[in-house]
């Protein structure tokens, strides 16, 4: 007969033992090899055995065993192993009976049997193997020998409950008399698991069982008795449960006659935004909802998902656009369209809808065309150039559209820097620096052409210009005469010197090329010996004339001096968002996240190491304490202003600029830019920017620069606010208080005045923060000059301060300062947290828009958090973190809320919450869209908890796998970066190659990317592959400061015969021409 095949998981019946010695507690292991000592104890055991049968006790004993015994108890039950596996032996209870039953069996056989001879009929196994689903079957080794009884419906010794079927295989054991039940890889299974639900589950309000108070929930206590019930109401709830049961039972009857398809929660959301649509088809956020909706079904990160999501949406936009023609002239739609298009669209295509689009107008559309041509085209920097050039024609002269300028020169000086050409960024901003804060007198209100003129008169003298040590400006050249100033000597930039350590020619032009990049930021002149070798070095002004911007209005001028602190390395909070609310700006702008410090603080030190999560002593596991480093991370960003660049929060006083943001940075020139492009004695503003910086470096410095600052104007309270934090940054707060004392106490001000407010929640802040309630008590009373002590006092300070802010502010934080210090004393006086919230809650006027509302956020969480955190105060744990709950799903993007969400979360031992926020969270049924910062944010945060960060390296992968096939980050080279970088550490070099070519397709002319081939992934690479991203960076227009044949020649010694490489022979003019061989072979 054919060999009988089981189903995968048999509860009672299971394979043969294999014929292997069972447990030795059980089973006797003999051998051949036994001594005389054992031969004589079993010859002893024999005899004392055969005595005790002598008596009538033990053959009746002997006789009932024979009637009823059973196969259980033929041998000692010695489970087997099935595909490789032993599994442990069953537990006999009656150790004793088995052990004379033992002893009698050996006694009627002889010594020398084989005590395999006598083998169970089968064993019970209630465990199934899981390798019996890989291959369908349980091994063939382990089928036991059967015996078919009852005319072939069962087997010898099994229970009547289980029968036989037949099929191709064999034979199959199930439990039932019944059909035979489907197996795990059966059609009928396969389609019973697609199959629609045909009910659906719609669970309860009440999240828990018990009720929740203060955040812990109450478990019920079994002290107390329960009061016996009266036995109306025990009939009243049974009366009432029948009914609602009776009321179930005919509902469900109803539905199931009803025989309508119940949909699913997907099913119905369509159907509910279908039916918005039919209404009212010219809404624009309901076709967006849909298009989410549609592809929330369609994973990121699964096969041809970027073509398959780009045909659902424009789809879904197809139909958008033709419904109203509202639609067509929607920006948000058009763009959604333009992108989706670029996946499945031919080029020719492409082109059209995008110059139909730009027929539209607008900023938003012109820079994501702008994205797209420095994405798409060839032609290098020099075509971007061109193309900004037609922006800024396109937006006009108007001076409301100076901002939207600004962004398009900020991104055009970011490719730039992209592509390696780093003294042309920095002559950019020179040259616009010197245009708007250096006009000579002679040359205002005339066109900018006869500015930039002059100007060229200016910049070929090569005087020093705007950041350079003893650059005294345009202006004050002209009025000069025009003297013939040689420019003071740079900077020496040190030469690209061999490095004798490494012997791989590819390694050392690596090296070399990346301290170039890092050292020769600013334009060499025409007599440096540097511009002999390096033709890109020295920058002509007709270069980058096409890109400057005439700036006439106060917010422009200061956003330029923003903007060229960013591209610095000095990264302002807020400064992308403040320029273009919503925009995808941080796209490219976010540059300083790809410093070498900043990605050293991104990953962990120790990422290739494992900590112990537990000790053993004298046997007993003992876990280890939890160690977190701080919850404030590296990534920096949130809303302008929401928290100032002299403002902190935690012990560590972690604020916008410490000395770890510095690093990679040329101090001087930074210093020169400061100074040279303030704006009189009033430019507080950016007093502030310039004191952070030096406060990063060094403390005393900043103190030392305040004073001057203060010399020329001692009526700024702006500059006096500054200073009084510089001393309470250092630890002085007697120094600060004085300053509070005579700013505030000594001269009575009105409380609408400019920084007034500020002034005083500065103070009470401090003495709050000291420990000392009763002398921040006392600074609030002052602030509204009450004096006195009691219940009444406190009421009218409180009065007094909601008629304070209740009045007119000149600056929102003046009126945000005041309402800090209402909630303040609520907190003081009444310690309640809730109530203080409510103060923060309750104010219509700042929160109307968005900036103001989220610093008002931040307000109200960095009160509780000192609080709770910094002092110590007994309070119930929920309502922060419920605060933080709503703050970090409101805004996503604020590291700060999310620095103060971690340190509440770093006491409970399950991470529900922190998992919440780094997983793919929903908006609206669709994925939502993370910013570049939050998702490098959350590479941070996976190595926050030390030890841990190998269990969250598959976590945090899918996490960059999915922002990569995002539609908002997939052309960020900020982003591939960091996921190359990723992959590097965590020692996936082959990922990484890969990577690396896709990095490069979306990113082309991101040198970064290119230059990863050379450093960390050289071992993956061969030299010709190298070779060939030597003649793509060429031919793209990456700027290479020296070739790879020299360092080659240098190795080889002049023979090329020795290198890999025999392509290069050294000379550009070889490099050109294979660059305009591979254009004529495109596409490739």
């Amino acid at each position: 007969m054919s060999t009988p095949s089981f189903s995968s998981f048999p509860p009672s019946f299971a394979s043969f033992p294999d014929l292997d010695p069972g447990p030795s507690r059980n089973t006797l292991n003999r051998t051949r090899n036994e001594n005389s000592t054992d031969a004589r104890e079993k010859d002893g055991i024999v005899k004392k055995d055969r005595n005790r049968r002598g008596s009538k006790k033990l053959r009746d004993e002997s006789r009932k065993d024979k009637k009823h015994k059973t196969a259980k108890h033929d041998l000692e039950p010695v489970l087997p192993r099935q595909h490789g596996h032993t599994w442990k032996e069953v537990s006999i209870p009656d150790d004793e009976k088995i052990k004379a039953e033992e002893d009698r069996r050996l006694a009627r056989s002889d010594i020398q049997e084989s005590q395999w001879d006598s083998r169970p009929v089968f064993i019970s196994d209630r465990k199934g193997d899981q390798l019996n689903v890989t291959y369908g079957g349980i091994h063939a080794g382990n089928i036991p020998k059967y015996h078919i009884v009852n005319r072939g419906r069962s087997i010898l010794g099994l229970d009547g409950d289980w029968v036989i079927y037949r099929s191709g295989k064999g034979i199959e054991i199930n439990i039932g008399r019944r059909h035979k039940q489907p197996a795990l890889t059966d059609s009928s299974v396969t389609t019973l698991l697609a199959a629609p639900p045909s009910r659906r589950i719609i669970g309860s309000g009440d999240s828990y069982k018990h009720e929740e108070v203060d955040g812990f929930l109450r478990l019920p206590s079994d002290r107390g008795h329960k009061a016996a019930e009266d036995y109306r109401s025990v009939t009243r709830q049974q009366e009432h449960l029948d009914s609602d049961s009776q009321s179930s039972v005919s509902d469900d009857s109803s539905s199931d006659e009803s025989g309508t398809p119940i949909l699913t929660s997907y099913q119905l959301s369509l159907k509910t935004l279908e039916q918005q649509l039919a209404a009212d088809p010219s809404s624009v956020e309901t076709w967006l909802s849909l298009v989410r909706y549609s592809l929330s079904n369609i994973p990121v990160t699964s096969k041809n998902a970027a073509k398959a999501r780009a045909e659902i949406t424009l789809a879904i936009l197809t139909r958008a656009r033709a419904a109203h023609p509202h639609n067509r002239s929607s920006r948000i739609l058009f763009l959604k369209y333009l992108r989706a298009g670029e996946e499945v669209w031919h080029e020719s295509k492409t082109k059209a809808e995008w110059e139909e689009a730009l027929k539209l107008g607008g900023i938003e559309i012109w820079m994501e065309w702008l994205e797209w041509r420095i994405r798409t085209t060839a032609g290098g920097v020099d075509t971007s150039v061109t193309d900004a050039t037609r922006v800024l024609s396109a937006l006009g002269s108007s001076e409301s559209r100076e901002i939207d300028k600004l962004r398009v020169v900020w991104r055009i000086a970011v490719a730039f820097q992209q592509a390696g050409y780093y003294e042309r960024t920095t002559a950019l901003f020179q040259a616009q620096a010197e245009l708007t804060f250096e006009v000579p007198q002679s040359l205002y209100g005339l066109p900018l052409e006869s500015q930039v003129e002059s100007l060229e008169e200016f910049w070929e003298s090569e005087v020093p210009r705007a950041g350079e040590p003893g650059a005294k400006g345009w202006g004050d050249w002209i009025s000069c005469g025009r003297p013939d100033i040689s420019g003071s000597p740079l900077k020496a930039v040190p030469q690209m010197d061999v490095d004798i350590q490494s012997k791989d020619p590819y390694v050392q032009w690596h090296y070399d090329e990346l301290r170039a990049d890092r050292t020769s930021r600013a334009p060499a002149r025409s007599v440096d010996a540097m511009n002999e070798s390096d033709p890109y070095a020295t920058v002509l002004l007709s270069d980058i004339k096409a890109l400057l911007l005439p700036l006439h209005t106060e917010g422009a001028k200061n956003a330029f001096r923003l903007i060229w602190l960013s591209v610095l390395g000095l990264h302002i909070p807020g400064l992308a968002e403040t320029l273009s609310r919503g925009s995808w700006d941080d796209r490219w702008s976010y540059t300083y996240l790809c410093s070498l410090s900043r990605l050293d603080s991104i990953f962990p030190a120790t990422a290739g190491q494992r900590q112990m999560m537990a000790d053993s002593h004298a046997g007993t596991l003992i876990g280890r304490e939890r160690d977190f480093s701080s919850a404030f991370g590296p990534i920096k960003e949130w809303s302008r202003n929401a928290l100032g660049p002299l403002e902190w929060v935690g012990q560590e006083k972690w604020r916008m600029w410490t000395a770890i943001d510095l690093q990679g940075i040329e101090q001087d020139f930074v210093r020169a830019v400061f100074k040279q492009l303030r704006c009189g004695s009033d430019d507080y503003e950016w007093d502030i920017y310039a004191l952070s910086f030096e406060a990063a470096l060094n403390i005393k410095s900043a103190l030392k620069l305040s004073r001057m600052f203060l010399s020329t104007s001692r009526d700024s309270l702006p500059h006096w606010a500054i200073h009084a934090r510089l001393e309470r940054l250092r630890d002085h707060a007697d120094d600060a208080r004085k300053i509070y004392q005579t700013v505030l106490v000594a001269s009575q001000r009105p409380p609408n005045q400019p920084f007034v407010g500020q002034l005083w929640w500065d103070w009470a802040e401090m003495e709050w923060l000291s420990g000392d309630q009763n002398a921040a008590l006392r600074v609030i009373q002052r602030s509204v000059n009450i004096e006195g002590a009691g219940g009444m006092m406190v009421l009218r300070v409180k009065r007094a301060l909601d008629d304070t802010i209740s009045c007119a502010h000149e600056q929102w934080k003046d009126q945000e300062s005041w309402i800090k210090l209402r909630a303040l004393i609520e907190l003081l006086t009444s310690s309640s947290q809730d109530g203080a919230l409510t103060i923060f809650d309750s104010q219509p006027s700042v929160n109307e828009s968005f900036g103001p509302r989220e610093s008002t956020m931040v307000a109200s969480l960095m009160l509780l958090y000192n609080h709770s955190v910094m002092l110590r105060s007994p309070y119930p744990p929920a309502v922060l973190r419920d605060r933080l709950q709503i703050a970090i799903d409101t805004y996503p993007d604020n590291s700060l809320v999310l620095g103060m969400f971690l340190e509440a979360e770093k006491g409970h031992g399950i991470w529900g919450r922190v998992r919440a926020q780094l997983g793919q969270s929903t908006a609206e049924g669709g994925p939502r869209e993370k910013s570049i910062s939050r998702r490098i944010t959350e590479v941070w945060v996976a190595g926050w908890e030390k030890g841990r960060w190998q269990s969250e390296i598959e976590r945090t992968r899918s996490g960059l796998t999915a922002a990569a096939e995002s539609e908002r980050t997939t052309g960020s080279a900020i982003l591939w970066r960091v996921i190359l970088e990723f992959e590097v550490r965590v020692g996936e070099l082959q990922r990484a190659k890969k990577l690396l070519y896709r990095a490069v397709n979306e990113c082309p002319l991101a040198k970064d990317l290119y230059m990863m081939a050379f450093g960390p992934l050289r071992s993956v690479f061969n030299a010709r592959e190298l070779d060939g991203f030597v003649d793509i960076m060429a031919e793209r227009g990456i700027r290479m400061r020296k070739g790879v044949d020299e360092y080659i020649e240098r190795m080889t010694g002049g023979d090329e015969s020795g290198s890999d490489s025999e392509d290069l022979d050294g000379s550009e003019d070889e490099i050109e021409r294979e660059a305009r061989q591979r254009r004529l072979l495109m596409p490739y």
